[in-house]
């Protein structure tokens, strides 16, 4: 993501476990919502500035990552639209991340918040891992919970490298320490520029469980070696079930060498 267009999400809802009540939880969990502006904007900045080698250097308009197209947004009536939700879970750490028709089979990691403010983003050496901000809202309880992960790396595409290509709804599918797998239904899939990220949209507090997938997107800039913006996956709770995320594996795969040019790379500016 652009360094001048960070995001401003909003305070994420109290952490599981205080029931809600006003106090010193609360508190760090609103503290907590007013740096995650730099915290996921540093998803993106990590992911634009220590990777996106792989797009630099061998990159085609072939192997660039998909983005959505309109028809695959909000309907003009906005957000809200879709299947019915489901009732909200128990609170459980989250340990998968699948999408089907994707092929996304992913472990997720822990991510808070570092001294500057900025997310933790996950380790570069893993391309098949994703994250989840574990100081907000697990996945399948009231609120909005938010996974990030790569779009690539300097080796190659990552796990979230063809989200853009999801479509409304398709399932993701989260696998929890308790045994459930949350089912959520996507709604939308958005690409916005990093200057004009909508905060409250993507952040803001949800009455129902609500998921967002994120990663870099919106065009790659060679000039200053970095993604544009962000691809963002709006879906919501539709069901759950007792067992695993019965998704396969492989979410990339790597394109011939033969298919690789620089010349040829995305020219975004």
């Amino acid at each position: 993501m652009p360094p001048d267009g960070p995001p401003r999400p909003g305070s994420p809802p109290p952490p599981p476990g205080d029931g809600g009540r006003a106090g010193r939880g609360e508190r760090r969990a609103r503290a907590g919502g007013a740096r995650l502006a730099g915290a996921l904007a540093a998803v993106g900045t990590l992911a634009a500035g220590a990777v996106g080698g792989w797009l630099i250097a061998g990159g085609t308009r072939d192997t660039a990552p998909p983005q959505p197209s309109a028809a695959q947004g909000f309907p003009s009536a906005g957000a809200g639209a879709g299947r019915a939700a489901a009732e909200p879970l128990p609170a459980a750490e989250p340990l998968r991340v699948a999408v089907p028709s994707l092929r996304i089979d992913a472990p997720l990691a822990r991510l808070g918040l570092a001294r500057d403010g900025s997310l933790a983003a996950p380790p570069e050496n893993d391309r098949n891992l994703a994250g989840w901000y574990a100081e907000g809202t697990p996945p399948g309880v009231t609120g909005t919970a938010l996974i990030a992960g790569h779009v690539d790396t300097r080796a190659g595409p990552a796990v979230f490298y063809r989200l853009g290509a999801l479509k409304r709804g398709h399932t993701v599918r989260i696998l929890r320490a308790d045994g459930r797998t949350a089912v959520f239904t996507v709604d939308a899939v958005e690409v916005y520029d990093g200057r004009h990220f909508p905060d409250e949209k993507v952040y803001g507090e949800a009455a129902r469980p609500e998921l967002r997938l994120i990663t870099c997107g919106g065009g790659f800039s060679r000039t200053r070696q970095e993604y544009l913006g962000n691809v963002v996956v709006f879906a919501h709770l539709t069901g759950s079930q007792f067992g695993g995320t019965a998704a396969a594996p492989l979410p990339w795969a790597r394109p011939p060498a033969d298919r690789f040019s620089a010349r040829s790379a995305p020219r975004t500016a």
